[in-house]
Formats: C-alpha cells, structure tokens, sequence
C-alpha cells in the first residue's frame, strides 16, 4: 500500500474512493458501502435500542503516514473541517526523517471489584492476594476462548481507599484482551470473581466493571520535524506551545482536544468506543498527579523538533460495531491491521500527528488561516449556495478572511445576479 499520493486532495470524491479502493483492495461491496450505502436501518436496529434510522458523518482518508516503516492508508470519520488535512500535512513533513515510531503494550485491561463493609481493610487486602491465583482460575474458566488464545486474567492487584462511605477494598483484575477491547469478557470475569473474593474478605462486593483507565494498554509514538522543513521559529514556537500546555490546565485541556480530534476520528471510523477513548485519554493526562499534555516535545542534537505521545488504547477488532458496522469493516481493512495491538500504535501516530499540526498553525500563521478556509464551504452551505456556486463563495469568504453567513448570502446574491 501506498500512503504518499500526491494530489490526493485534488481529486473528486469517487476518484478518491476508487484510489483508495484500489490500494486497500476492497470488493466491489465494500467500496460501494463506502461510497455512501453505509449502514441500513434494518442492521442499526439490530445494534441499539428504539431505532428511526441513522446519521451520516463525513469520512476522509488521511495519506502520508508511515509507521513503523509501513505506509498507512488512515480513515478518519468527522464531522470537523482541517482535521484530515492536518494529519495528512503532518504525516508528510514525519516521513522525511523516518516517519512514526510506535511502541504498544500488551492489551491488559482492570476489571474493578469494589468490596464494601469491611471490618479489617488490610487483613482483607491480604487474603485476597495471598489466593490469587484461585482467583485467577475462576475468571478463567469464563472464557476458555481467551485462554485458548493466549489471553485471559493475568494478574491481581489490590488497594485500601478511603472514601465518603468509609474504608473500601478495591480488587483490580488484570486481564489480557488480545484482540478484543474487552469489556464484556473483563465484566464477565469480575463478576464470576465476585462470590470468592467477598468470602476471602468477610465484604461485600457492590460494582464490578471495567475501568476505562488502561494504565497497562498504552501505546506510545515518536516523530522527528525537521528544522529545514519547518524553520527555527517553528521549533522555537511549537516547544513555546507546548510549555504553555505544560503549565496552564485551561490551555492543557484545548491541546489535548486538539489530539483526540485525530484520534477519536480512527476510533469512530473503526467502530470503537469514542467515548471510552477519550474518557480514559483525559484521566491519563491527570494520571497520577495533575492535568498534563498528553505529548511532550524537544529539540534534539541537530535541532531538530522531536514529538512523542503516550495514551491508552482499548480499542478492539472482534465484537462490537467493529465486527457488524460494515463500513467499519471496511475502514479495517484499508487501514491493513490483523491485530488490535497494530490499530492502538496507528492511534498514537495520529494524535501525535494531530497535535503537531496544531501547534505548528498555531505558532505560525495561526489556526483560524487553514481552519476557515475549510469551514467556508459549510458556511457557503448553510447559506444556500448550490453545489455549483460552493466553492465560489467559499473562495470568496476566504480571501475576504469574513467567512460569515451573513457575508456568504451577500455574495451569493450578487453571483446569482452577475
């Protein structure tokens, strides 16, 4: 597969698809799915609950990614303008050096086991590890599959908090998901577990569930900007944006945004759980002490920009839409991942990706230049304009630097009337 297509934006949205098509060697089915077909309301009524239909989100294709030394074709669902563009423009200026280096976890998730009236917290905290591996056994036996496949609970840890309603036991079960994100098998597991441990503890046990902070599920990526493609300022500037993020929680919280923009995108192209993502992105930032960026950057030896990213990554490729959203499907499959461990790494390549590109705007021409330029065309949308006269007020707004609806109508009267 190709990543490197220059002039990818310049063609028409069926030049684009076939391309991509083309690349990721799609059947005929899935790039009509693609194409628009998507998903029928007979298969989202079988998804959730109360179905009248479904809503359509754009989705693009970020090019230029190379990770790992692998060219990836990256499908990004949103509904934002400038975030495909950034990614791809990011991803290019990454490649002259190597492009990304990721590195990812083995894919633990915690199941939580909350055990309430307890008469002797320490002395509870101690049975339960001293019969670990009984309860390890337990969980086990809920998923010979998992097992079967090299997964399964791990591990048990344990901890006293203190809380509103007094002392409590919380048990975490570690448990390897493989391919899965895990939440129904970690679930499973936590429950089965749940009798035992409330004897072990003379307890008892209220919630048992997944925690979306998946301290042990992380992948982390690195990219090296050259200072010859994007100038001393531009160093200077990104490293100043960064210290800003470091050390102001109200800029902290835009700048990690800014990252699960990109990232959030993949999931939902993906058929992920946006919502767990970026839950667990945003507790990890605060994780263990204070709000914190979720990249860091410096200059190296040569001065160059050198970028790295850290997050958690329960995503999975078995169960879930993953499995039914056919377009989701789909989006797998040009992405070119067997496992969930290679879609977490891919990840972390866009949202370093997705940062770099805003910090780099915002400490150059600043973000609003790029970012209206492509919300034009929805304001031009909004204003009425038909699919001939779009991109004309759009031009227009931008060179204007008035991308306003008010000046769109204006404009689109006065083409109308020429």
């Amino acid at each position: 597969m190709k990543s490197r297509i220059p002039g990818f934006y310049k063609l028409s949205a069926e030049e684009r698809l076939k391309l991509v098509g083309e690349e990721a060697e799609l059947s005929d089915e899935e790039t009509e799915r693609l194409g628009g077909t998507g998903l029928t309301v007979e298969q989202a009524d079988r998804m959730i609950e109360n179905v009248i239909g479904t809503i359509e989100v754009p989705l693009g294709v970020a090019t230029n990614f190379l990770i790992n030394g692998v060219d990836r074709l990256v499908p990004m669902a949103t509904e934002e303008p400038s975030v495909v563009a950034a990614s791809s423009n990011a991803a290019r200026l990454a490649r002259r050096l190597g492009g990304f280096t990721v590195e990812v976890s083995e894919p633990v998730m915690i199941g939580q086991i909350q055990v309430c009236n307890i008469s002797d917290a320490g002395a509870a905290k101690k049975a339960v590890l001293e019969h670990k591996s009984e309860i390890i056994r337990v969980a086990n036996e809920q998923d010979p599959v998992l097992v079967k496949f090299g997964g399964g609970a791990k591990d048990i840890e344990a901890r006293v908090i203190d809380t509103l309603q007094g002392e409590m036991l919380i048990v975490h079960l570690l448990v390897d998901c493989r391919d899965a994100m895990g939440a129904n098998a970690v679930n499973t597991m936590a429950e089965a577990a749940a009798p035992m441990i409330e004897e072990l503890t003379g307890g008892r046990v209220f919630l048992r569930i997944i925690s979306n902070l998946a301290v042990h599920r992380t992948a982390r990526a690195e990219a090296i900007f050259s200072k010859d493609d994007i100038g001393p300022d531009a160093v200077e500037g990104v490293l100043n944006a960064y210290a800003f993020a470091a050390s102001d929680p109200y800029r902290c919280a835009t700048h990690n945004k800014g990252i699960m923009n990109g990232v959030s995108a993949v999931v939902l192209a993906t058929g992920n759980d946006t919502r767990a993502i970026e839950a667990g992105a945003h507790t990890f930032a605060a994780y263990p002490e204070g709000y914190k960026p979720l990249t860091r950057y410096w200059k190296n030896d040569v001065g160059d920009l050198v970028g790295a990213i850290e997050l958690p990554v329960a995503v999975g490729l078995i169960g879930g839409a993953t499995a039914v959203h056919p377009v989701a499907k789909a989006c797998v499959k040009i992405l070119g991942v067997k496992t969930a461990s290679e879609l977490g790494g891919i990840l972390a390549a866009v949202g370093l990706a997705q940062n770099f590109a805003a910090l780099y705007a915002l400490s150059t021409e600043g973000i609003q230049r790029g970012h209206m330029r492509l919300h034009a065309r929805n304001i031009a949308v909004m204003a009425g304009a038909p699919t001939e006269l779009v991109d004309k007020v759009a031009q227009q707004l931008a060179d204007e630097k008035k991308v306003r609806l008010d000046r769109a109508r204006e404009i689109l009267e006065e083409l109308r009337k020429d």
